[in-house]
């Protein structure tokens, strides 16, 4: 059954995957009436049941909750996604509404968003999101761009969002600045996950210390200078399983590090771990099993050494 409203919503959601169905639930938690809408119908009407938001079956319904003027946020995968939300939503919004665009987004293209929504009146937000599935409880590290009245107009929310009401959320600067700052976020994490991946790889193959990574990492926990969230949850992994045999060595990279790469490139300023981490991503995709076999082929053409050879797949 679908939700009845009791009162105007305060503030739009669309998308309701992970981070967005969280994010719902968080401003829910925090006193905040919230309006949603979802690919799906049957998940927003779940979440309606659980939290008591609006849920929405299309555009126009979603903004017919909220009084003028307006704020929706967008949780959609960055691109197309994204682009045809705001060709059916931006014709329904108008001058003092606020769209916010929380996606993963390029931040160049955010800019040219933001172009658009204005021709509508529209105020543009770009809000670069971390926290994952731990974002609920622990709350959101929001880095937010766009024009001063419009985050104003927004702040009430991303106090809720964020782990406190003064941390974990920052104004970075005009349109573009906050998916910039996300982006550059994601690169450094990037090198970070590739560096205890690292060290952790070359203590597992010291075969004759016999080391305990659960134990190592936890200890590292505990004051040492390598300590961070990443560490945590490694640690808490390799406690239940420390050889991962049944993990396929395969590492997704979303984007945000093809862009940080990029962007070392167009400034010329060196980046070379974030850049390698990204390659060991690629490798890790079976992009570096041609360049593989090439060298092995090489090798032998000019040294007569032995290729091993591959079985049928």
């Amino acid at each position: 059954m679908e939700s009845r409203d009791v009162a105007m919503a305060e503030i739009a959601m669309v998308g309701l995957g992970r981070m967005g169905g969280n994010m719902a639930r968080r401003l829910s938690r925090g006193g905040i009436r919230v309006a949603a809408l979802n690919r799906s119908f049957e998940v927003t009407q779940k979440l309606a049941e659980e939290t008591g938001l609006t849920a929405c079956r299309d555009y126009a319904h979603l903004v017919a909750q909220l009084a003028a003027p307006r704020v929706i946020w967008l949780m959609l995968p960055a691109g197309n996604a994204t682009e045809e939300a705001m060709r059916q939503l931006l014709p329904l919004l108008g001058k003092g509404d606020v769209l916010i665009n929380g996606a993963n987004a390029f931040y160049k293209e955010s800019q040219s968003q933001a172009e658009t929504a204005a021709k509508h009146g529209v105020a543009y937000v770009d809000a670069g999101v971390s926290g994952g599935v731990w974002g609920l409880a622990n709350g959101y590290a929001l880095m937010v761009g766009g024009e001063k009245s419009a985050v104003a107009r927004i702040e009430r929310f991303i106090k809720v969002l964020a782990p406190g009401e003064e941390k974990g959320w920052l104004h970075c600067g005009p349109v573009g600045s906050g998916h910039f700052v996300k982006m550059i976020h994601n690169g450094i994490e990037y090198g970070m996950m590739q560096a205890y991946a690292e060290g952790l790889a070359l203590m597992k193959g010291k075969e004759e210390f016999s080391l305990d990574l659960a134990a190592i990492t936890e200890m590292w926990r505990h004051g040492s200078v390598v300590r961070s969230w990443l560490l945590d949850l490694a640690a808490e992994f390799l406690q239940g399983d420390q050889q991962l045999d049944s993990i396929e060595p395969f590492v997704s990279d979303s984007g945000e590090g093809r862009w940080t790469a990029l962007e070392a490139v167009e400034q010329g300023i060196p980046a070379p771990v974030m850049s390698l981490a990204l390659m060991m991503r690629f490798a890790s995709q079976g992009k570096n099993d041609y360049p593989a076999k090439l060298l092995a082929m090489m090798r032998k053409g000019f040294g007569g050494h032995a290729v091993k050879e591959g079985g049928e797949s």
